[in-house]
């Protein structure tokens, strides 16, 4: 008999079964920051001792105690008591926690760039088994983190964590973590190559690592992008500078964690890509009379305090470059909202703004299982191929456009109950897109439509897609007057049977000496 094939487990499956053990009764929000952390002083502390070695193979080895010789190389400088060694060999101490709590600290007090960053007192506070964390510190210690930079594993492994941690989360939580292949599908769409990306609710961080990771699939130069962001939650804050730090992306995601509306962290911004997934139909983001002459949405109406789906866009809005161009993800509510949400919708399709709009399939995300929407603002839509000619200007009022997409056929099963988009799904969505920028598109039933700017005014500046996209009878080959035939038959002979019961039981009652009368 062959024997069956043992598919061997990642270092990612291997790391997080080892972390489970450890969990206990404490809450995956607070757990992640623990392993999280784990993993970060892992990472740093590699990269230091890599760059300390360095520097003695160079005959500087009077620099090595020394922060500045490590920090403009862009590695954290870190004491001896925060370093993995020095963790690793007091793992079995009982006061392990404390020392892990101190060097974290020490990392974060001793290098700029990670203030506001790193777990704060985690380790002593949640009481953790003392001998599952010594287990989990010799998993981690396994991991060589500089071993294949090609591979980045330890961005694997903090991506990897995310989206479990975000699952473990569930409904209602994880908002700090947008699916991957959502992420990837915006960055095909609007191509962040160079300049500014903008994030305004940016969570853990993973519109700006997909948009590197965009970048280095296309070969161009991670140096000619300059990342934005804002994190309302300070926790999730914490884990986005460590993400960023983790792949030696320089990013400002302000002084501190804050409120977009109420304490705007970049407010002079001008972005030339915008990425984001804001929290859906967010109640009572500001109280009656604040804000309502805010600089953001001047020119259009003030958006409801009941729903701050279009304070996210006119934020969005404002914070746009002359060219830029912005992918968000938003509640399909958004799409045909009335009141101030319609006035406002009204003048930004008026402005030429809204450049695309697809509908995406359910149980994409963690938190809900709702069907949403992808939108794409344009602050400059021309062609974008030069080769077109002046008959195909003529003919077609790109300007005026929008491209509507249904995609809720689309994606493939993912851990079970959750959909994600395929590799080939992203491809086929973007380069649909971009062909529809470039040259006119047919239009598909059921998947795509573009519209005029007189279409969408005929239908009251309603950007709901179905009201555009055309959809085809599948069931075209039935003979309804022969199914209509069928079902009236059937329904006659049930009701036939019905009366039989009736009667029947009647009758019994009758022979009893009981009757009934109806």
């Amino acid at each position: 008999m062959a024997k069956k094939e043992v598919k061997q487990k990642s270092i990612e499956e291997t790391l997080w079964e080892s972390a489970n053990k450890l969990r206990g009764s404490v809450e995956p929000a607070e757990y992640k920051h623990v392993v999280l952390g784990l993993i970060f002083l892992k990472f740093a502390s590699d990269k230091f001792e890599e760059h300390r070695k360095s520097l003695i193979a160079k005959g500087q080895e009077k620099y090595i105690e020394m922060a500045e010789f490590y920090n403009q190389a862009n590695v954290f400088f870190l004491d001896e008591e925060s370093r993995w060694s020095y963790i690793i060999k007091n793992a079995k101490q009982n006061d392990i926690a404390l020392k892990i709590d101190t060097a974290l600290h020490h990392i974060e007090k001793n290098n700029k760039a990670l203030k506001g960053a790193l777990p704060d007192n985690y380790f002593s506070r949640l009481g953790l088994d003392i001998t599952k964390l010594a287990s989990l510190l010799d998993t981690i210690n396994d991991i060589d983190t500089l071993k294949d930079k090609e591979q980045d594993i330890v961005g694997r492994v903090y991506e990897y964590f995310l989206s479990k941690f975000a699952l473990a989360e569930g409904k209602g939580k994880g908002e700090f973590y947008t699916p991957k292949s959502i992420v990837n599908l915006i960055a095909e769409m609007i191509e962040p190559y160079k300049g500014i990306i903008y994030d305004p609710a940016c969570g853990s961080g993973g519109m700006f690592v997909q948009s590197m990771k965009f970048i280095e699939n296309h070969h161009g130069n991670k140096k000619e992008i300059s990342i934005y962001g804002q994190e309302y939650t300070n926790t999730t804050y914490k884990l986005a500078k460590m993400n960023l730090a983790i792949r030696g992306i320089s990013g400002n995601l302000g002084e501190k964690a804050a409120d977009t509306f109420a304490d705007d962290q970049h407010k002079d911004l001008k972005a030339d890509y915008i990425m984001a997934n804001p929290p859906f139909n967010q109640k009572d983001w500001r109280a009656e009379n604040e804000l309502r002459d805010d600089p953001r949405w001047r020119g259009y109406e003030v958006p409801p305090k009941s729903n701050a789906n279009y304070a996210w866009i006119l934020n969005m809005v404002s914070k746009l470059s002359d060219n830029g161009v912005a992918g968000f993800i938003l509640a399909n509510g958004a799409l045909s909202g009335g009141g101030e949400e319609y006035k406002i919708r009204r003048k930004l399709i008026e402005n030429n703004l809204v450049e695309a709009i697809l509908v995406l399939p359910r149980n994409l995300f963690y938190t809900t299982d709702i069907s949403v929407t992808l939108w794409i603002l344009n602050k400059n839509k021309k062609f974008q191929s030069k080769n077109i000619g002046d008959e195909q200007r003529k003919y077609r009022n790109r300007e005026s456009e929008i491209l509507f997409m249904d995609l809720r056929q689309m994606g493939v099963p993912f851990e079970k109950k959750f959909t994600q988009f395929s590799d080939e799904n992203i491809r086929q969505i973007a380069s649909t897109y971009h062909q529809w920028q470039s040259i006119a598109i047919e239009n598909i039933p059921e998947f795509c439509y573009a519209a005029q700017l007189d279409e969408v005014i005929k239908k009251d500046f309603s950007l709901v897609p179905s009201k555009y996209i055309a959809f085809v009878n599948r069931d075209e080959n039935i003979n309804f007057d022969e199914k209509m035939l069928g079902l009236q038959k059937e329904f006659a002979e049930m009701l036939k049977a019905e009366i039989s019961s009736k009667n029947d039981l009647l009758s019994v009652f009758k022979e009893l000496g009981y009757e009934i009368k109806l």
